[in-house]
């Protein structure tokens, strides 16, 4: 059976795994985003936020590839990253800085719509015998996140709870956030930051059938 490797120390991505009955192993990366991104942006020109986000879990996902390569037990190893970020206004945001950031975020973001981007990425490290590609691949999930019209009240709540700082966008909807969602276009799971059926997709072109990693 292959191991799954989670290349992200998210407790929300790592429920959604347990939740649909696949207990990864986690192994954090060193990548330092900033450096990724400005070399990709040299490389290939200003990035829109679908294919930061791919950059940063291909990063992600072939580090701590590279940590594994060497391992004695990594023959039925298959790696995968993630990355998240919120699309508003044109305009990239990621993880507020602190709580004003936070709170003025929300003010902007209340009764409108952004995009939340996930960039996932797979790394097959499987040997020959275990029915290994060496292949690497990846995708980016897209959903469209409208907010509810909180007011300032409501904002400073959640703000105080301390969730909103540790989360790309400042919100999560499977958390404190939930309420303060009032629909989405795309996948449930990619706002979480990991898409499930896009994951599924991306192990099925590598020869890794979903059953196959079902722990549960």
């Amino acid at each position: 059976m292959p191991r799954l490797v989670l290349a992200s120390q998210s407790p929300a991505r790592l429920a959604t795994l347990k939740s649909a009955g696949v207990t990864p192993e986690v192994v954090v990366s060193g990548v330092d985003e900033d450096k990724v991104l400005a070399d990709a942006t040299e490389r290939f020109g200003e990035l829109d936020p679908a294919d930061a986000v791919l950059v940063l879990a291909q990063a992600k996902a072939e580090e701590v590839a590279s940590q594994l390569e060497d391992a004695r037990d990594n023959a039925d190893v298959v790696v995968v990253g993630c990355d998240s970020m919120l699309e508003f206004d044109g305009v990239v945001v990621g993880k507020p800085a602190d709580a004003e950031v936070a709170r003025e975020r929300w003010r902007s973001m209340r009764g409108r719509k952004g995009v939340l981007h996930s960039g996932h990425w797979v790394v097959d490290l499987r040997d020959d015998d275990a029915g290994g590609t060496g292949g690497t691949l990846g995708s980016t999930s897209s959903t469209t996140v409208w907010f509810a019209d909180i007011d300032d009240d409501e904002i400073d709540a959640y703000i105080a709870t301390g969730e909103p700082l540790h989360v790309a966008g400042a919100f999560t909807i499977d958390g404190l956030g939930g309420p303060y969602i009032e629909r989405i276009e795309g996948d449930h799971h990619g706002v979480v930051g990991l898409s499930l059926p896009l994951l599924r997709e991306l192990l099925s072109e590598l020869g890794v059938p979903w059953r196959s990693l079902r722990t549960s």
